[in-house]
């Protein structure tokens, strides 16, 4: 469903489009309507499908923007999810100027304060702090029209239940109540009983991950090191069409900067492009006229391309859904693909929680040797010659040639022939900007290694996949990878330097 079938002000479309947004998801199709006509909701859907735009364009939307009092309240279970709705809520409210901030433990109180006499429209918060502002008087919601619970189930395990019943012991009784939860245990429910009156609920399925083509591996490696052994495994599999995933949009522009420097047909697609940028480079891409596409999951959301051979995750997604979502677009009609997903020493904990939800584990792939990358670029600089010389178009060339041939060995022509055409570009040097880490997250025990290689983690219930809680008082490469039968992986190491 497009977004402009859901009833949403033009200020609001302008954000969406503004942000790459193509096509509602479900769970935003499913709830949006509902809010906007005043109902109580509750959405269970994954974490990374679009929850915070399902509630936020409908709240900003009910926002009135000549009062200053707090008129909406969203509580989340960590700091980080907490910074992260507030900055999805300021980018799409931008249009329509509505002041948006947020409250966590750890963090400066006098600012937060400061923000709040501001004159805050929305408070995004966790739910110590929230409590702490209230006790101190410094936050009121007697305006308070709606109150967003999001990811419910995760201020359970983290013991914050309590909290939360005492922060809407706050809320004036007449209020629209929202409730975000990827799974409905007692004691949600419990609050949506008592806090909620006669709510609508949608229900999202889990993606499932069904292409069983899909080879997946990951790449431990650090942050520096991601591009050169990305580039050494682009050189060594020699993909049709390969899908680069970036976190962010600036990511995404030194990736294609730094790949083309490199030789490597590539272009980029994020959210700050116009649509018809997106677009011709969509084209290119679905028309074999680029080799490879680097995106944000925004910019590549409703992407529909045939021929993905191999999907680079270079920077693991930080929701399980968004990996499944991303490694979907390889592997279809009936052919082979790869998915490659780097993941950084503190990463570990999330590639596990990906494996929990696809049911399906990933091989370490331990980075190709100098030696190996350079045979993968002479192999694809031979194939060129191969295909020159079968287009039979050189007569013209014949003069020149002789020339050469009387001043050099046909060895020293090919080999320098080779050379000009094959991108060993190792001296080219690109530095992309690291970004900010993941929080640590501890990874499920039941996964250890099969091999002993990987270290066994323990079960940590007090750990979100989005971050801490703030308060609460080897393979070896013998074949390109153009397809299955190329895959010719020889074990020579299930650990990752």
């Amino acid at each position: 469903m497009n977004f402009n079938e859901l009833g949403l002000d033009p200020q609001l479309l302008q954000a969406v489009s503004r942000a790459g947004f193509e096509e509602a998801t479900p769970i935003q199709a499913g709830t949006i309507p509902l809010v906007l006509a005043g109902k109580d909701v509750i959405g269970q859907a994954q974490t990374g499908t679009g929850k915070t735009a399902a509630f936020g364009l409908p709240l900003l939307q009910k926002i009135d923007l000549n009062n200053h009092n707090v008129q909406a309240i969203v509580i989340s279970p960590t700091r980080e999810l907490a910074i992260q709705t507030q900055e999805e809520l300021y980018r799409l409210g931008k249009d329509k100027h509505a002041k948006v901030t947020v409250v966590y433990g750890g963090a400066d109180i006098r600012r937060q304060i400061r923000n709040l006499k501001d004159g805050a429209q929305i408070v995004v918060g966790t739910p110590g702090r929230l409590l702490d502002h209230l006790n101190r008087r410094t936050l009121k919601l007697e305006g308070v029209h709606t109150v967003v619970l999001d990811e419910a189930d995760e201020m359970l395990d983290m013991g914050f239940v309590e909290d939360i019943e005492k922060i809407l012991t706050y809320v004036p009784n007449a209020h629209q109540t929202l409730l975000f939860s990827a799974t409905m245990p007692g004691p949600i429910m419990r609050i949506a009983d008592k806090f909620m009156t006669d709510p609508e609920v949608v229900k999202i399925k889990s993606q499932e991950l069904t292409a069983d083509l899909i080879d997946q591996y990951y790449v431990r490696a650090r942050e520096y090191e991601k591009f050169d052994v990305m580039t050494s495994l682009i050189d060594v599999q020699d993909p049709e069409l390969a899908l680069i995933f970036g976190r962010t949009k600036r990511r995404v522009d030194e990736l294609t900067r730094g790949l083309q420097a490199r030789g490597y047909n590539a272009e980029g697609i994020h959210g700050d492009l116009s649509q018809q940028k997106r677009m011709d480079v969509l084209k290119r891409f679905k028309h074999g006229e680029l080799d490879i596409l680097v995106a944000t999951d925004v910019a590549a959301r409703g992407l529909d391309i045939s021929g993905v051979s191999h999907v680079f995750n270079y920077d693991i997604p930080q929701d399980p859904d968004s990996y499944v979502h991303r490694i979907g677009r390889t592997g279809r009609a009936g052919k082979h693909g790869i998915s490659i997903t780097f993941v950084t020493p503190n990463e570990m904990g999330y590639l596990r929680t990906i494996e929990e939800l696809t049911k399906k584990r990933m091989e370490p792939l331990k980075p190709p040797t100098e030696a190996e990358a350079l045979a993968g670029q002479l192999a694809s600089a031979k194939e060129s010659i191969v295909q020159t010389i079968a287009d039979d178009d050189l007569e013209k060339y014949d003069d020149v040639a002789e020339e050469l041939l009387e001043q050099y060995t046909p060895l020293q022509l090919v080999s320098a022939y080779l050379k000009s055409i094959s991108k060993d570009t190792s001296d080219v040097k690109v530095t992309i900007t690291p970004e900010r880490p993941l929080p640590f997250r501890k990874a499920s025990h039941h996964r250890s290694d099969r091999q002993g290689s990987h270290r066994s983690y323990g079960k940590n219930r007090n750990s979100s996949y989005r971050g801490k809680r703030d308060d609460k008082h080897g393979h070896s490469y013998s074949g390109r990878g153009k397809d299955s039968s190329k895959h010719n992986y020889k074990a020579r190491s299930k650990t990752n330097a």
